[in-house]
């Protein structure tokens, strides 16, 4: 039974295509309220993952609850189950001649309680884009008018699929400032990303996924040991580079101090970074 706090709970999840084990006997929980990403390489299982929580993609066994329902159910509880989920492709054709405002009254009809349209492209940051054609807008612009379409049901649930990807750096630290104001409204979050800067600063928590199966969850600070992993210490000695691992580093920068009487030459110290111990987990698999 699922948890009342959890708004994704899976059980033993396989899916095979002939002799492939896409997905693997995954179990993951994701509670309500947090912002949740899904990491892995290509091929590692979790797109199949994720269209089958959005219902998508059937699955040949195991149990799986999205907000407490089951995603292959059919009918009209199909249909009432998905007013309460939003989903924000990584492509989507909408219609470029249509201006931003009719693309998001349009996408309105669909849904039974739908936010109020021009509150919704106020709330992503195109109120003045309203008047303008979908295909004249900017990749940033674009991507916001997608999760425009995404929220304007309302959702609880919110599914991102590599929500930045061809983002210039200014544009993506914009899309994060929107992504948190969501989840600031209370809203549940699944994202699946590339980009190891973009899990670290939205995610409460991460899984990595790889050859089908989940090889852990964490918080991205204590993901595979990283908040006690040795620092690198690196400095400059005798016109040469002197690299340490140092489980206290600064004890260890305390004693090359003292030798040197002060300043220590070209000292840099040095933690694992997510995608360190991310390309570790996944023995450095191709993306």
């Amino acid at each position: 039974m699922t948890r009342v706090n959890q708004v994704i709970d899976i059980k033993g999840l396989r899916k095979n295509y002939g002799p492939l084990a896409a997905v693997n006997g995954v179990d993951l929980h994701v509670s309500r309220g947090e912002i949740f990403a899904l990491l892995g390489p290509n091929g590692a299982g979790k797109s199949t993952t994720v269209e089958i929580l959005e219902g998508f993609r059937t699955r040949d066994s195991g149990d799986v609850k999205v907000l407490g329902v089951d995603p292959a159910i059919g009918g009209l509880a199909a249909r009432q189950w998905r007013n309460r989920i939003g989903i924000v492709l990584q492509t989507s054709n909408d219609a470029g001649d249509l201006t931003v405002a009719e693309s998001v009254n349009h996408f309105s009809h669909y849904y039974s309680e739908p936010r109020d349209p021009e509150e919704v492209i106020a709330a992503v940051g195109l109120s003045d884009k309203a008047g303008a054609l979908v295909r004249t807008l900017s990749g940033g612009q674009r991507r916001r008018l997608d999760v425009a379409l995404g929220i304007i049901g309302n959702p609880e649930l919110l599914f991102l699929d590599e929500p930045t990807t061809g983002f210039d750096p200014k544009a993506r630290r914009d899309f994060w400032s929107l992504i948190r104001k969501l989840k600031s409204e209370g809203r549940t979050i699944l994202l699946t990303t590339h980009y190891l800067d973009e899990a670290e600063a939205l995610a409460d928590r991460v899984a990595v996924i790889n050859k089908g199966q989940i090889i852990e969850v964490s918080t991205p600070a204590e993901l595979g040991g990283r908040a006690t992993s040795l620092a690198q210490v690196s400095w400059r000695e005798n016109g040469e580079t002197k690299v340490e691992k140092a489980p206290h580093p600064t004890a260890f920068v305390a004693e090359l101090a003292s030798r040197f009487g002060g300043e220590v030459p070209e000292l840099i110290v040095k933690r694992a970074t997510l995608e360190d111990i991310y390309l570790e987990m996944i023995g450095e698999a191709d993306e």
